[in-house]
């Protein structure tokens, strides 16, 4: 795992990212379910967290979880300037629906049902020839935990309009 610094999206970060990113389509998705300090995954999905913040437990004002989120969200915007050149513009998938979902006690697809719970939306390309999608967000567990910018790995039919949006 690593922190966000200053100069998070520079080049060498960029491309530190975006090779773990490549990792992450290349690899097979394993047979079972898995969570570790880098990530999580299971048998048709990968996340890994790229960039994490510190813990804000003692952030009374919120002030370093505003800087924290920027530096993020500035790392964000490089990788996904970097993957629309690659693939195209993103769809941007809005989580919200699969989070109600889930709470409702409907059955949520991995790594969507993990992600709803921690971010609001995310972009997703699709992985031309592999039949997988990648996606970016940033995410937060609780408000006193380290905000982490995140890259999934799925299959592509989550996204495939004519199926149910949540399956």
């Amino acid at each position: 795992m690593t922190t966000t610094e200053s100069g998070a999206s520079s080049s060498a970060a960029l491309e530190e990212c975006l090779s773990l990113m490549d990792g992450l389509l290349a690899q097979p998705f394993p047979e079972t379910n898995f969570h570790d300090d880098t990530g999580c995954g299971g048998p048709e999905h990968r996340v890994r967290i790229l960039r994490a913040s510190q813990d804000f437990g003692v952030d009374g004002d919120g002030h370093a979880a505003r800087e924290a989120d920027a530096g993020l969200r500035e790392c964000l915007d490089a990788l996904s300037a970097a993957l629309t050149t690659r693939w195209g513009e993103p769809r941007v998938v809005d989580l919200w629906p699969y989070s109600k979902a889930g709470y409702e006690g409907e059955a949520v697809s991995e790594p969507i049902n993990f992600l709803s719970q921690l971010a609001g939306s995310m972009q997703v390309w699709t992985h031309q020839g592999s039949g997988r999608w990648l996606a970016l967000t940033i995410g937060q567990e609780d408000k006193e935990l380290p905000l982490e910018l995140l890259a999934a790995v799925g299959r592509t039919a989550v996204f495939d309009p004519s199926a149910d949006s949540r399956s």
